[in-house]
């Protein structure tokens, strides 16, 4: 009996330490190629402002020429979650986190509202990441429609 414990717990604890070590890697792979910065978001926001801290998930977003590959952070998919076209967002708002707001999102956030073909979106990054965000909007090659608030 106690060695089948003994294994079942060296098993797990086996399990745990490649599933942790595997989460890590997938991170390393995203972040390999730069251009990455942490950025919260929150998808299909409704049109009034909502402070509950609901529907927030924390992620990786990497420049990728006119694209945006958003990667949950808690995942193991290799695969971006969500991708945003330059040429397909829209900055309609800028605020500073409030109410539960602020404990679902890293301490420095600045929340920016976006329409990204029609579905309102938000995103929250640092301010620095912000800087290089909309620097990177308004970078679009000419003939591109940009509209930065």
């Amino acid at each position: 009996m106690f060695l089948a414990l003994l294994v079942s717990g060296l098993v797990l604890v086996t399990l745990v330490a490649v599933g942790l070590f595997v989460f890590g890697l997938r991170r390393r792979l995203i972040q390999r190629s730069g251009g990455t910065f942490d950025c919260s978001m929150r998808w299909n926001v409704p049109e009034e402002t909502d402070l509950s801290g609901k529907g927030w998930v924390y992620g990786v977003a990497r420049y990728s020429g006119d694209r945006i590959m958003w990667f949950r952070v808690f995942s193991y998919a290799p695969r971006p979650r969500r991708v945003l076209e330059r040429s397909a967002i829209e900055v309609i708002s800028r605020r500073t986190p409030e109410g539960e707001e602020e404990l679902a999102l890293l301490s420095d956030a600045v929340v920016l509202g976006c329409l990204h073909r029609g579905t309102r979106l938000e995103l929250a990054m640092s301010e620095d990441a912000l800087t290089g965000f909309l620097a990177w909007l308004e970078a679009a090659p000419p003939g591109q429609r940009v509209n930065v608030a």
